[in-house]
This record gives structure tokens, C-alpha cells and sequence, in this order.
């Protein structure tokens, strides 16, 4: 047997707001350009297209013949334990031979922490700076760095 074709599909909840949606997509494309894996695929639980079921099929034609999901969430919950796996299971009946995996969400994650400390120096630095107005990756212009 021949190894398998791995797909990964980074899948959100999904937003009405398209620059929720596209900081998916840059993270999918950035995570496909620092991994080994070939196919990579954006999705969003609802609101929003991709679908899983469009990510999935998308991954198949590319030809993937085994699929892991990552639920790109902060804590597991309803979403990672029952929609996102039904969502998926349902995009798989089209593909019979494709095995597919959802992961843990980012969780208590080690690498969490460092997030949290970088975000809070990195703000509280723009917060203390004169330059408030150059905002940061996360903001932008929108003030949201600075003390009240």
C-alpha cells in the first residue's frame, strides 16, 4: 500500500466579516508555506465560504486520500466535539476511501502562553509609545492599543 496523500483543512467558525474570514486564509496559506504538507485548505463552519464540505472535496481533487481537520479554536467545546465533526463526516460521504481526523483544538497548548505574553507586551508597548496611530498586525488603526 502506497503512503497517503495528507490534506490538512484549518476550519473556523466563520464571520459576516470578510476580514475575519481572509486572517483564515493568510493563516492557511502561511501554515502550507512553514509545513510539509502540499494541501492545505481554508474552511468556515457556516457564514462564510469556503465551506468544510468545499475545503474537503477541494482537497480531494488535489489528491488527498486521507484528511486531517484542524478546528482552528481557542477551547474545545460544542463545535469541536460534535458540529465540526458531523460537518465533516457528511462532506466524506462523497469520498468512501478518503480516512479523515479531527484534531484538538489550540487548547492549553504551550505555545499559547507565549502568544498571550507577546500580545500583551506588544500592545501595551504601541499604548506607551507616541505612534498609538501605526496600530499593530492585529488592530490596525483601530485604537484599540491604547489605555483608557
Amino acid at each position: 500500500m502506497s503512503d497517503p496523500v495528507t490534506a490538512i483543512i484549518i476550519v473556523d467558525h466563520g464571520s459576516r466579516r470578510g476580514a475575519s474570514n481572509e486572517m483564515l486564509h493568510t493563516a492557511a496559506e502561511r501554515f502550507a508555506a512553514q509545513s510539509q504538507y502540499s494541501i492545505v485548505e481554508p474552511a468556515h463552519m457556516e457564514l462564510a465560504e469556503p465551506t468544510i464540505a468545499q475545503a474537503f472535496s477541494a482537497c480531494v481533487e488535489k489528491g488527498a486520500t486521507e484528511i486531517i481537520v484542524f478546528p482552528y479554536f481557542l477551547s474545545p467545546g460544542r463545535h469541536w466535539t460534535e458540529d465540526i465533526p458531523s460537518l465533516v463526516k457528511a462532506a466524506a460521504t462523497n469520498y468512501p476511501d478518503v480516512r479523515w481526523l479531527v484534531t484538538a483544538p489550540f487548547g492549553l497548548h504551550p505555545g499559547m502562553l507565549d502568544i498571550i505574553n507577546d500580545r500583551i507586551r506588544h500592545c501595551r508597548e504601541q499604548a506607551d509609545s507616541a505612534s498609538t496611530a501605526i496600530g499593530c498586525d492585529v488592530c490596525g488603526n483601530s485604537g484599540s492599543c491604547q489605555f483608557h
